[in-house]
C-alpha cells in the first residue's frame, strides 16, 4: 500500500497497533469492575501535566506520563473513602486535574496552539520518544496482566473472595490503578485526550457482548482495537480527516454493527428453534392420532 511507503504512516501504525492492544485488555478490566470512567478521567488528568510541563519547558508527553500515573494513585486512595460511591473519587480528581490544566494554560497564552494535538490525537505524528513510551508501557502491562491474571480476576468480579483467599487486593488494586494510568498517558498521542476512552472502553464492550468467556474477551477486544486503529489510520489518510477521530468514529461503527449483528442472529436463532418446536409439536401430534386411530380400529375389530 502506498502510505506504508511513508515513514511516519509506519510509526503511526507500530504505535497504534501496540497501544491497541493492550488498551483493549485494560478496558475488559475497567469495564468489569464498574470503572470504565477512569481512563477519561485520567486522561484529563494527564491534561494538566502536559499543561506543565510547556509551562516549565519539559517534555509534555513525560510530564503528562508523570501526572497520569499520580492520578491514578491518588484515585485509588480516594475510592477507599467512598466505597459506597466509588464514582465520586473520578469525580473529584477529574475537577482537579481539568482545573489545574485550565490555570496553567491561562499563565502562557502560546500554549494553547499547540494543544490540538494532545487534544484530538495525532499519532501520525508520534516521535520516538512516544514510540519507546508506548512500547515500554505496552511491555510492562503485558507482565502485569499475565502474571497477575488470577488475583484480578478474583479482584474483578468479587474482592471479598479475593480477600478471603489471600490475595493482597490492596496492594493489587493500586498496581492496576498505576498501569492503568500509564497506559491512558500513552494512549493520548495515539487519539488525544477527549477521545482516549474511545481507543480503551469500544473494543472492551464489543468484546463483552461477543464472546462466550472471560479469556475469549480478552482476545477478541485485542482483535477488535487493532482492527479498528489500522482501519481508522487508513481511512484518515484516504480522506485527510484527523486521524483520533476517525479512529474513534470507527471503533464506535464496529460497536454498533456488532451489537446489531448480534442481536440478527439471537433473533434468527429464536425464530429457528420456535419453528422446530412447532415441527416436532406437529410430528408428535401426527404420531398420537396415528396411534389413537390404530387403537380405535383394534376396538371395533
Amino acid at each position: 500500500m502506498e502510505m506504508l511507503h511513508y515513514d511516519f504512516m509506519q510509526r503511526a501504525f507500530f504505535a497504534g497497533g501496540v497501544i491497541a492492544m493492550i488498551a483493549s485488555v485494560l478496558g475488559v478490566y475497567l469495564m468489569l469492575r464498574r470503572q470504565a470512567l477512569m481512563a477519561d478521567m485520567l486522561s484529563h488528568v494527564s491534561l494538566a501535566g502536559v499543561a506543565a510541563g510547556a509551562l516549565l519547558q519539559f517534555n509534555p508527553a513525560l510530564t503528562g506520563f508523570a501526572i497520569a500515573v499520580l492520578g491514578a494513585i491518588v484515585v485509588e486512595f480516594v475510592r477507599r473513602s467512598y466505597k459506597s460511591y466509588s464514582e465520586v473519587s473520578i469525580a473529584i480528581i477529574m475537577i482537579g486535574g481539568l482545573s489545574t490544566a485550565v490555570v496553567l494554560m491561562s499563565m502562557n497564552p502560546g500554549i494553547n496552539r499547540g494543544f490540538s494535538s494532545y487534544l484530538f490525537g495525532s499519532v501520525v505524528a508520534v516521535q520516538k520518544t512516544e514510540i519507546i513510551l508506548v512500547v515500554a508501557v505496552a511491555f510492562i502491562g503485558s507482565l502485569f496482566f499475565y502474571f497477575l491474571r488470577k488475583p484480578l480476576y478474583l479482584i474483578t468480579f468479587d474482592e471479598e473472595t479475593a480477600t478471603a483467599n489471600g490475595v493482597p487486593v490492596k496492594f493489587i488494586s493500586l498496581l492496576f490503578s498505576i498501569v492503568t494510568g500509564m497506559i491512558v498517558a500513552a494512549a493520548m498521542p495515539i487519539v488525544g485526550v477527549l477521545l482516549v476512552s474511545s481507543l480503551i472502553v469500544l473494543p472492551a464492550a464489543l468484546a463483552i457482548r461477543l464472546a462466550p468467556s472471560f479469556t475469549a474477551a480478552l482476545w477478541l477486544a485485542m482483535m477488535i482495537g487493532v482492527a479498528g486503529v489500522f482501519s481508522g489510520l487508513t481511512a484518515s489518510y484516504e480522506m485527510s480527516t484527523p486521524p483520533g477521530g476517525t479512529i474513534a468514529l470507527t471503533l464506535l461503527l464496529f460497536l454498533i454493527m456488532g451489537i446489531g449483528i448480534k442481536k440478527v442472529v439471537v433473533r434468527w436463532s429464536k425464530l429457528r428453534n420456535k419453528k422446530s418446536e412447532e415441527e416436532s409439536g406437529g410430528e408428535l401430534k401426527e404420531l398420537r392420532d396415528t396411534v389413537r386411530l390404530q387403537q380405535d380400529s383394534t376396538v371395533i375389530h
